[in-house]
């Protein structure tokens, strides 16, 4: 009968979209996470959040978008990012050109409470009219509250067109 309950409970978990599985008998208590719902539809439009405070010209209200404990490894810069400082030195610096970005091919993959969006995106600069197209990857994490950006790399491509 035990089994029974233990599979029983292991089924509605994963029905659940949790990846916690309950301990076997003696081995402690269970430890489960509670996923977030989620669809492709709400995580493409992290990037259009992240976007739009791009054209607000504040380097603060780009790196809100990111976790305080997350990486932003910039097109135009080799030094990685890590702090909130950091970053926003780094956006001060690319606002200047007011950057505007557009998705031209993406792959989104959800996990529980994280989300990957890769692809490729064009920039367009305000300042000059030059186009930059770029790889991207964004890994957001659901921290109860919102999605944030855990990683962000960004590299132009490596190919002329």
């Amino acid at each position: 009968m035990r089994n029974i309950v233990v599979l029983s409970a292991a089924l509605g978990l994963a029905l659940a979209g949790c990846t916690s599985v309950p301990p076997k008998s003696g081995s402690g208590p269970a430890h489960t996470e509670v996923c977030k719902a989620t669809s492709e539809q709400e995580i493409s439009a992290l990037f259009d959040r992240w976007n739009q405070s791009l054209q607000t010209g504040d380097p603060h209200a780009v790196v809100i978008n990111y976790a305080a404990r997350s990486i932003l490894l910039p097109t135009v810069s080799n030094k990685p990012r890590l702090t909130a400082a950091e970053k926003e030195d780094y956006f001060h610096h690319f606002l200047e050109n007011k950057p505007v970005g557009k998705i031209d091919s993406r792959f989104i993959d959800i996990g529980c409470n994280t989300a990957v969006d890769a692809g490729l995106y064009t920039f367009t600069f305000g300042t000059t009219g030059a186009q930059v197209k770029a790889r991207y990857t964004y890994t957001y994490k659901w921290d109860g509250k919102q999605w944030l950006i855990t990683s962000h790399h960004s590299s132009a491509m490596p190919e002329k067109s």
